[in-house]
């Protein structure tokens, strides 16, 4: 009676456990039905914006990160391919259910007698992993393998043996051929043997089928690996697939993968096997591509998106059943960024991503997902996959916020070092001691002002702000988040800034405006964008100020960083990036009727070259992509909001608020804020500054202490004030300034980057009728420890910044390109236009908003 009783609880427990694990992770599964793609042939027609046919969608099975849309039928791939492949992967595959138990069990007792780890999925598993848990990655875990076997099982009962083998045979990878993975039968066939997957011969089907556990390694080792012919042949013929003559004729027989030179002896042994080109393989792709016709894969980045975006929605079964996708792209705008990627120069080893957006309603106009050559693409598309930190093109997001809080540009931040473990720096290890304003710590991107800004602002409301805007900053990333640490693709960077562009509206990007079906039923339809307010008008436009003086305050000998985003005849508002250690190099901007953003790095990580500069490789990328965009269409300019007046603050004409226009600058220094708080100074602060030294001994710079500080390499090049310093700063307050600015980002060789004119002495500046008194604190009690730059003179007294000479031209100052001023707004500020890009009839006249959570 116990012995029932005891089982009777082992089945409840094990029935709760499988409820459980049902409950977890069974409820929300993949619908298998989506496998019958190999059923369509690829008649699903794309369109762009207006109706012009830019390609068909192709079936396609996934597998590694590659993607195989040469899809070809049972028949159409050799019987010894297939037989070699069943006795290989899963030999009881026509005799399981799915999951194959023996063979798992099998695989245990072979690991744990004889320390031979054998992978147990079946056939019908890796199709359920290599296609419906793609998204998994292949981890081992418990919820993948619980999802494996489930919808194996379910596999099993809707398709039969020959058609789970024929999806396996077009999913399975076969290697890395270069620039394109070998995912596929044919397209294994074609990069090994130059030849269709059904003219395979016994011999070659046997070494194909040998090197699936490990394609790329033994691949590079012919030698080590032939005996696995061997011994795999030995299998066929104990499975009744082949006889024992097939199988010595087939070790007779000399076979020749690519790149490969081999000598064979009449018995089957090797005289020599020597790796000569391994880039044969991808050579011989791009032969059968080019057999095919050119241009299968014109627009291949755009295409694969709509198909992400639809996957979802409509299904696998309805996206390729034929019909018509009408998407958002602009076909002009795509093949500017097309031909950009194609012609740009990148360092060896680089690629890109590219991405163009609509302001006025978040529609996707282009798309470029790697660095464009005459070969197949790459199937990772960059432009939107890509997740790589964005240096310091996050700044004008954050100055922006500063900007909603009541700052205004002509307010000045310390640039000095910081108090505490964080110790970020400018790109050159320098800095100047001096206040500077904000318009002018963008245009030279500094580091030391601009986290001086965020524990003012308040990290918190920064992360919040970022999230509103689409993007995900890293959980514990503190002050560095506001100099690049969060991570985005090209189009989450490009939406972002289109909030610029639109009076401070946040539109999520989409592709796809419209889906019909053969008998053109509407499948589908993009509901009205809906935009979530991020800036009101008037923040906004001071913002987008702010992103037109880094491209057009500075020329390039003066250090500009954006000079080569110009555009002529078209207002250009944008900012570089810089990663530390030069891994990723941004340019994001916008104009009125295109935003974008270019990356350009290492697809797998790591330094760039030293002299590779931001101004210099992705900025002339987004011009050239943005420029061919626009070409031909009507003139646009953006519709500046009411309330706006302008001044000019030390030679620089800025936008202010008309109620904050004629009030003094406020200095800040951030150093009292909390790092996640927030909070700003109206005034000066006294604060403890680095002890002076008693001889010109050169101070140091700490190094930071957080890992992957994003610093972007960014000219300092110190601006004489005109307006005056609201209150003069105690001597003590002030770290040890660097006698001269430096430029924080190394010119490119050919431009000179000019320093100040010394000047004559001056006296300090009136201080204002009434200052606020600042209450003195008391001395820290432990001492500030020193610390030091390259030596500079010490001024014995702190002194203002010296008046620049009023000749525009004099050597270190800052003005407006082009020099003819712009006119003053008028009373009646013009429309956002409604250009080419913004057809959409749908949308016409509608704005849906919502409120973005807390305000």
């Amino acid at each position: 009676m116990r012995f029932f009783t005891g089982v009777g609880v082992v089945l409840l427990v094990g029935a709760a456990g499988a409820g459980g694990l049902w409950y977890a992770w069974g409820r929300d599964l993949p619908s298998v039905s989506d496998l019958d793609v190999l059923e369509f042939s690829g008649q699903t027609r794309v369109y762009d914006r207006n109706n012009a046919l830019i390609g068909t969608l192709t079936p396609s099975l996934s597998s590694s990160g590659g993607v195989n849309r040469d899809l070809i039928k049972l028949s159409q791939i050799s019987p010894w391919l297939q037989d070699a492949v069943v006795t290989s992967e899963d030999r009881r595959f026509y005799k399981h259910n799915g999951v194959d138990f023996i063979g798992i069990a099998r695989g245990l007792i072979k690991g744990v007698l004889k320390n031979d780890l054998e992978g147990g999925s079946s056939i019908t598993q890796q199709v359920v992993k290599n296609t419906l848990l793609a998204e998994l990655n292949s981890a081992r875990t418990a919820e993948r393998k619980f999802k494996e076997a489930v919808l194996a099982y379910q596999l099993e009962r809707s398709f039969d043996k020959k058609q789970i083998l024929n999806a396996y045979l077009n999913v399975i990878y076969w290697g890395d051929g270069g620039r394109s993975d070998i995912v596929g039968a044919e397209t294994a066939a074609r990069a090994y043997f130059r030849k269709g997957a059904s003219e395979l011969n016994l011999a070659e089907s046997v070494y194909l089928a040998t090197i699936i556990p490990a394609p790329n390694r033994r691949y590079k080792s012919f030698q080590a690996f032939r005996p696995l012919m061997k011994d795999l042949l030995g299998r066929m013929v104990e499975d009744a697939r082949i006889t024992q003559a097939q199988a010595d004729a087939a070790w007779r027989t000399p076979i020749y993968p690519a790149g490969w030179r081999i000598g064979w002896n009449a018995d089957g042994s090797l005289r020599s096997a020597v790796l000569e080109n391994p880039a044969r393989l991808q050579s011989n792709l791009n032969d059968a591509e080019a057999a095919r016709g050119g241009n299968r894969y014109q627009y291949h980045a755009y295409l694969q998106a709509v198909e992400k975006e639809l996957t979802p929605i409509i299904g696998r079964k309805a996206l390729y059943g034929g019909g018509k996708i009408y998407t958002g792209m602009d076909l002009q705008a795509q093949q500017s960024a097309e031909r950009a990627s194609l012609r740009a120069d990148l360092p060896d080893g680089a690629t890109l991503g590219i991405a163009l957006v609509s302001p006025k309603n978040g529609e996707v106009l282009a798309l470029v997902g790697q660095k464009l050559t005459a070969d197949r693409p790459s199937d990772w598309n960059n432009a939107t996959q890509a997740r790589r930190q964005v240096g310091s093109s996050i700044k004008p997001l954050l100055y922006t916020l500063a900007l909603a809080t009541g700052w205004k540009q002509s307010d000045t931040v310390l640039d000095a070092p910081i108090r505490g473990d964080y110790q970020p720096k400018n790109y050159d290890g320098r800095w100047t001691g001096r206040y500077v304003t904000m318009r002018y710590s963008l245009d030279h991107s500094l580091n030391l002002t601009t986290v001086r800004t965020a524990q003012a602002v308040g990290i918190k409301a920064f992360e919040a702000k970022l999230r509103e805007l689409g993007l995900t900053p890293p959980p514990t990333a503190g002050l560095s988040l506001s100099i690049g640490t969060l991570e985005a693709s090209p189009l989450q960077l490009a939406a972002a800034y289109a909030s610029f562009a639109n009076g401070g509206l946040y539109y999520a990007p989409t592709l796809v405006r419209r889906v019909q079906d053969t008998r053109d039923k509407v499948l589908y339809t993009r509901p009205a964008p809906v935009a979530k307010r991020v800036w009101d008008a008037q923040t906004a436009w001071l913002g987008l100020d702010m992103l037109r003086g880094v491209v057009n305050d500075l020329e390039a000998p003066q250090g500009g960083l954006a000079v080569r985003a110009r555009i002529p005849g078209v207002q250009v508002g944008g900012k570089t990036g810089t990663t530390n250690e030069i891994k990723d190099l941004w340019f994001a901007g916008v104009t009125p009727t295109v935003a974008g953003a270019v990356w350009v790095g290492k697809q797998e990580g790591g330094p760039l070259p030293t002299w590779a500069y931001s101004g210099e490789i992705p900025t002339p990328i987004w011009q050239a992509a943005v420029s061919g965009a626009l070409a031909g269409k009507p003139s646009a300019t953006f519709a500046e909001p009411g309330g706006i007046t302008y001044r000019v603050v030390r030679q620089v004409k800025m936008a202010f608020l008309d109620s904050t226009a004629d009030a003094e600058p406020v200095a800040r220094d951030g150093e009292e804020s909390s790092s996640v708080g927030g909070g700003f100074f109206s005034r000066r602060s006294r604060q403890t500054a680095p002890a002076r030294q008693t001889e010109a001994q050169p101070q140091s710079v700490e190094q930071p202490k957080e890992p992957d500080v994003i610093v972007e390499p960014e000219p300092v090049q110190e601006v004489a004030p005109v307006d005056p310093v609201p209150e003069a700063v105690p001597e003590e307050a002030l770290p040890e300034p660097v006698s001269e600015p430096v430029p924080s980002e190394p010119v490119p060789d050919g431009t000179v980057t000019p320093q100040p004119t010394p000047a004559e002495p001056t006296q300090p500046e009136p201080l204002p009728s009434q200052p606020e008194p600042v209450q003195p604190q008391p001395a820290p009690t432990q001492p500030v420890q020193p610390q030091t730059v390259p030596a500079q003179p010490i001024p014995t007294q702190p002194t203002p910044e010296p008046v620049q000479p009023t000749d525009p031209t004099a050597t270190g100052t800052v003005t407006e390109t082009p020099s003819q001023p712009e006119p003053l707004p008028t009373e009646n500020p013009e429309p956002l236009p409604d250009d080419s890009f913004n057809d959409l009839p749908a949308d016409s006249g509608v704005v849906n908003e919502i409120a973005p959570s807390g305000e």
